[in-house]
């Protein structure tokens, strides 16, 4: 793990370097600063020239502001370094993201993901400025002012043998006795972000419910948990403070207790007032040194779930992958499926698909119905290899799916969900999804064809209005209509419409379709619809029930040879022929 995140600091290795620098020079100069301050006080009460106690105090004046300019210099560059560190995390995690099939987001909900992009990326950040800051100051202070302790004081030192054990099992005691609650924390955290992200999606259906006051209880009590895990936590790392004076003033009272006995039996020869004052400022150093590592090793520990949490992400490999000298063109948009069964996961019990078989040349129109849960989404999802089949395969342009490059597979199918989204943005770049070298004429033709033109018109800014995150400011109408616009610029070789004009009237429906014959009458036309009159006229009607192709044939086929047809048929007409009253 460590390895692999070692590898996102890149480019910011040099500010990392310097910070290291810095830090190591700012540590010796404060280190050396109580020397000379001891030397400089014996020396006043020997009686010390004016002239001599300037110069000694300009150095020292010196020494503090280079010690300041290091310290300054090292945060410097360690904010910079934690903070492309952060960035090239994030950049790793989106692109790994974006590289993953469905089933490997199945495993990570989309809330989780965020999560991880966010707070758990926030505390790495935070380890490794803690890491080449911090963690590399503490323990050279440490050190440091342990020698020095003992070179100034002697056996007058032997008092940290008993305050840095004391402290240091109390510190590291009250951080292990904290962790289990911190760990507890950033798996709450998902509960919180997904609360938030579903009431955010359906604040329509949470107003037209009324259920404002059930989405602020059901956020309350995550938070609350989240609070309350933090409170234990914190609670317990209150301690270090109370734990440190403990040990300082112990220290304290024992440096002048015996300092001052020394001096006065020896009268200055072993140890003056110089040596005590130094051997107090390297005590509080050495104890604010362990309390700072101590709270190290809390940050380390709770960061240590972040890490996993991510290399998770990073370690997950794409199921589906281009293979090897893998083919970058498709034919044409035919479309076969033989004996194909297919289920979402291994240990499912129970197949989504079963024994399809199916033969779609390249230019048909193809209508599919069937009820909720018939598996029509699952059957066109297999085309654009957004998931492998289980048994069987599915070629298209004569040609396996899984022989080809991914990108380029997908390049020549394009999907219009009920649902697809907008982005943030103008109309044009959002049409310019579809093909970014697109002209403007070519956009309006699109969205002539899509029934969307004459409503973009009617707009202030036309084709220059911006669409809000989501589009939220267009109608569903309008969204599925820019949405197909978007996918009539792709000019694909395969056209997927997963019910995608059922925010449209019927009018509307018949005019998409009739442009589809004479914009791209060479590209497939697969259409899922819960409306007859959307497939009716289609070359080939699938009837889908329970995973499977019920029935398939034209309209008045069907309407002879299945039942489940012909029921939908006389619901939707009345059981009126088209022309008749």
């Amino acid at each position: 793990m460590l390895k692999r995140l070692a590898s996102c600091v890149r480019e910011y290795k040099k500010p990392t370097i310097l910070t290291l620098i810095f830090i190591v020079c700012e540590v010796i100069i404060e280190t050396f600063i109580p020397f000379i301050t001891a030397d400089l006080v014996n020396r006043v009460k020997a009686g010390v020239a004016m002239e001599e106690l300037l110069k000694t105090g300009l150095f020292l004046v010196f020494m503090a502001c280079l010690s300041l300019s290091c310290g300054g210099i090292a945060g410097f560059t360690c904010a910079k370094a934690s903070a492309g560190f952060a960035k090239n995390l994030r950049a790793d995690i989106f692109r790994r993201i974006q590289r993953f099939s469905f089933e490997n987001i199945d495993r990570f909900s989309s809330t989780s993901l965020v999560t991880r992009m966010t707070t758990d990326v926030a505390n790495v950040q935070m380890s490794y400025m803690m890491i080449i800051r911090t963690a590399v100051r503490s323990p050279l202070m440490f050190i440091f002012s342990v020698i020095m302790a003992y070179y100034m004081g002697g056996a007058l030192a032997t008092s940290f043998v008993i305050v840095i054990p004391l402290l240091i099992f109390g510190l590291f005691t009250v951080a292990k006795k904290a962790m289990p609650a911190f760990r507890a924390v950033f798996r709450k955290y998902d509960r919180l972000n997904e609360s938030i992200e579903e009431n955010v999606r359906a604040m329509r259906v949470v107003k037209g419910f009324s259920r404002e006051e059930h989405e602020k209880e059901k956020f309350n009590a995550a938070a609350h948990d989240i609070c309350n895990d933090f409170t234990r936590a914190e609670r317990i790392v209150a301690l270090n403070s109370p734990l440190m004076q403990i040990c300082m003033n112990i220290n304290m009272v024992f440096i002048l207790y015996l300092g001052s006995r020394l001096i006065i039996t020896n009268q200055g020869t072993t140890i003056d007032v110089g040596q005590i004052s130094a051997m107090l400022t390297y005590g509080m150093q050495i104890l604010m040194s362990l309390n700072m590592l101590s709270m190290i090793y809390v940050i380390l520990t709770i960061s240590s779930e972040s890490i996993k949490r991510i290399c998770e992400v990073l370690a997950e490999e794409p199921v589906l992958r281009s293979p090897e000298s893998a083919v970058t063109e498709v034919k044409d948009g035919s479309v076969e499926f033989r004996d194909v069964s297919f289920k979402y996961s291994a240990e499912a019990g129970k197949y989504a698909l079963a024994d399809i078989d199916l033969k779609i040349e390249s230019g048909m129109t193809v209508g599919i119905l069937g009820g909720t849960g018939s598996s029509k989404s699952t059957l066109v999802s297999l085309i654009p290899r957004l998931y492998d089949v289980t048994e069987g395969c599915v070629k298209v342009g004569g040609r396996d799916v899984r022989e080809y490059d991914l990108t380029a597979l997908r390049d020549s199918v394009a999907v219009v969900l009920q649902k697809n989204l907008l982005f943030s943005g103008t109309i044009k770049e959002n049409l310019r999804w579809g093909n970014e070298h697109a002209t403007d004429a070519e956009l309006e033709e699109a969205c002539r064809l899509a029934q969307a033109d004459d409503f973009i018109r009617s707009f202030p800014d036309g084709y220059d209005t911006k669409i809000e995150q989501g589009g939220t400011n267009v109608s569903g109408g309008q969204k599925q209509r820019l949405c197909i616009a978007r996918a009539l610029l792709k000019k694909p070789k395969i056209l997927i419409l997963d019910d995608s004009t059922s925010a449209v009237d019927m009018k509307t429906d018949a005019f998409i379709r009739a442009g589809f014959k004479s914009f791209i009458p060479e590209t497939t036309k697969i259409i899922i619809a819960q409306r007859v009159a959307s497939v009716q006229d289609a070359d080939l009607i699938l009837v889908m029930d329970n995973g499977k192709i019920s029935a398939m044939g034209k309209h008045d086929e069907l309407l002879k040879s299945s039942e489940i047809y012909r029921e939908v048929y006389e619901q939707q007409t009345g059981g009126k022929e088209d022309g008749n009253d």
